[in-house]
């Protein structure tokens, strides 16, 4: 099967495939306390880390939604873990609520102080990044000068974590049950995990030495 995106067969394939294909990711559980107070909590399916030195992490936002105008406008979010026993709160978090209802409280989670910025971490997970944002930048597409879509980069300046899910040295995202975004309204728990060593000389960080 080939198809171009705007001329894909719906009798075959009603739903767009891409984010299933393109799976699974980290998810983006995003929050921010804009300049005016306001306190934002989302989730974002399109979310990945870019770099290790420095460390620099991405969320998108398909439109200007509150989670990156406030980041853009603040400078600073925060990126907490999603796992499967948090799968409903972050659900929840999801929910299109007025300006200035708290996510947290809908959620039934609980704010956490940062130590280097502003916004508040997820007290339940067990992990998070503080990040500073290093870049806002605005993709366009073939047809267009702007695709509507704003990508906020930010580089890792604290990170949390829960001792009880660290072992042998290492963060063991299996103990914490990861849990992942895929494509329509799927998500991928980490189950297992597999070692391939690089090659000597193969460069990258994720190998044994990382």
């Amino acid at each position: 099967m080939f198809y171009e995106p705007h001329k894909r067969d719906k009798s075959l394939l009603p739903h767009d495939p891409f984010k299933a294909i393109v799976a699974p990711r980290p998810i983006g559980w995003i929050s921010t306390r804009s300049p005016e107070g306001l306190i934002n909590l989302a989730p974002y399916s399109f979310f990945n880390a870019i770099s290790t030195r420095p460390s620099l992490v991405m969320f998108s936002s398909e439109g200007p939604k509150d989670t990156a105008t406030a980041a853009e406008a603040s400078g600073e979010f925060v990126f907490n873990l999603v796992t499967f026993d948090l799968r409903h709160h972050m659900n929840a978090t999801s929910a299109p609520l007025a300006r200035g209802v708290s996510e947290f409280e809908h959620a039934g989670l609980t704010e956490a102080p940062s130590n280097l910025v502003k916004a508040p971490r997820v007290l339940e997970s067990p992990a998070a990044l503080e990040c500073k944002v290093v870049e806002v930048y605005r993709p366009r597409s073939l047809a267009s000068d702007d695709a509507g879509v704003i990508m906020v980069i930010g580089e890792v300046v604290g990170v949390h974590i829960n001792e009880a899910f660290i072992k042998d040295g290492r963060f063991d995202l299996v103990a914490a049950g990861t849990l992942m975004r895929a494509g329509y309204a799927d998500y991928v728990r980490a189950e297992s995990t597999l070692s391939i060593i690089r090659p000597e000389g193969g460069g990258g960080t994720d190998g044994a030495s990382a």
